[in-house]
């Protein structure tokens, strides 16, 4: 029996264009996907922040260094630039290959004050998901 798992995630990336005429996909700067060892046409799972919506599609790498993080064809109605995204790897690992887990975590740095959206999503940090600390943040 396989489970699918979390092996890796992209947090609070910004998205930086919406596309709504191509064919369909996530396109994500390859700095990023280097990190979270993420592969091109691998699925992923979506979160939009700023309004809940959930979607899965496959990635295409961006050029490195790029900050490029757009969403393509129909998610392009529910994903629109300066939203806060999140986006999953999956896995699907035997019951004994999930004590071992340690899903790669990339936490895109604050990076609200950049004037261009595409000078966004490069700054970064790599933790693993066994250092993340879950402290409730202030609201402003």
């Amino acid at each position: 029996m396989l489970i699918r798992a979390c092996k890796s995630k992209i947090h609070r990336a910004t998205v930086t264009r919406a596309d709504l005429d191509y064919v369909g996909s996530i396109t994500i700067d390859q700095a990023l996907l280097d990190a979270s060892d993420l592969q091109p046409y691998q699925y992923v799972n979506i979160t939009n922040v700023s309004n809940g919506v959930f979607w899965q599609t496959y990635v295409i790498a961006a050029p490195r260094g790029s900050g490029r993080v757009e969403l393509n064809g129909p998610p392009a109605r529910h994903f629109q630039a300066g939203d806060k995204i999140i986006v999953l790897g999956e896995a699907w690992l035997e019951p004994s290959e999930l004590k071992g887990l340690d899903p790669k975590i990339v936490i895109v740095e604050g990076d609200d004050g950049a004037r261009k959206l595409t000078d966004r999503n490069r700054k970064f940090r790599l933790l693993a998901h066994s250092k993340v600390r879950n402290t409730p943040r202030k609201r402003v």
